[in-house]
């Protein structure tokens, strides 16, 4: 938590764009930090044989509409992206990073931890990427197949996720082929949304996660996190397509069923990095 805390939860005006907004002072002074609680990030036996990457699928859009008409300046969580990569980067598991459109990666900068060396360092090493990253459907075009090198899709959180993934065909692709060809799916937060983008017909249907509640979304406005309501709710259309909420609130907790690995909230980003990395290395 920040020391200087403050009362004000009036969202704050993002001057780039009419009518958008950035989360209140109050809401950050309790839910960013200058520093995340990275820790045992340390693997001895951590892959080396250069082959196996995971393919990292962000947020390219910043602003979600709002019920009320206002945009939640938004995007991919920084602790809910680099906290998994770190785990995964110490494990010895490289990254391509690709959005829907190939343009740059949006991220909630009012989050970052920039006290933190260790998840800066890892961010300035993928700063280009994240600035230009893959077209996913070149990667689609390219990449995907059975002696495809991605080992695991990793879907970071954030409310950027919300905005095109689950309602894009070329997600939909991504994630049939990691099911057809037993790979790996790592998400946490609002990024399994994304998870809707294989239909209500789900090959997903059965499956449990966690995953940030729709009920703490409708309640975030009254502190100013978000300027309004969310217009849909994902969690619930995620249960609607037969897959299995186990948290109703956030304390960080992860889920592995099967190859879907799933983190509640920042709170678990720390956690599921360490559970992807050690089911990754167990793979390999």
């Amino acid at each position: 938590m920040t020391n200087n805390l403050t009362t004000d939860k009036t969202p704050t005006r993002d001057l780039a764009e009419d009518n958008a907004y950035f989360p209140s002072p109050f809401s950050l002074s309790q839910f960013t930090s200058a520093k995340s609680d990275l820790s045992n990030a340390e693997y001895p036996n951590a892959y080396q044989g250069g082959r196996w990457k995971v393919l990292v699928v962000a947020a390219d859009e910043r602003y979600l509409p709002m019920q009320n008409g206002t945009l939640f300046s938004t995007g991919n969580h920084p602790v809910e992206t680099l906290l998994p990569m770190y785990h995964l980067a110490q494990a010895g598991f490289d990254f391509d990073i690709a959005t829907l459109s190939g343009n740059s990666v949006k991220f909630e900068y009012w989050a970052m931890p920039n006290e933190d060396k260790a998840v800066m360092s890892l961010f300035a090493k993928y700063r280009q990427q994240f600035q230009t990253p893959l077209k996913l459907a070149d990667v689609i075009a390219n990449n995907l197949g059975a002696d495809s090198d991605y080992i695991a899709v990793f879907i970071p959180g954030g409310h950027g996720a919300l905005i095109g993934l689950p309602f894009s065909s070329e997600m939909s692709t991504v994630l049939n082929w990691a099911m057809d060809y037993n790979k790996f799916i790592i998400s946490l937060c609002h990024g399994p949304a994304a998870l809707l983008a294989v239909g209500s017909n789900s090959r997903l249907a059965g499956y449990s996660l966690c995953a940030f509640p729709d009920a703490l979304d409708a309640q975030t406005p009254d502190i100013g996190y978000m300027p309004g309501h969310l217009t849909w709710q994902y969690a619930k259309q995620l249960q609607a397509n037969g897959l299995v909420m186990l948290n109703e609130g956030i304390s960080g907790m992860v889920h592995q069923d099967r190859n879907l690995l799933t983190g509640d909230s920042p709170l678990a980003a720390n956690a599921l990095g360490q559970l992807a990395a050690n089911t990754l290395l167990n793979a390999v």
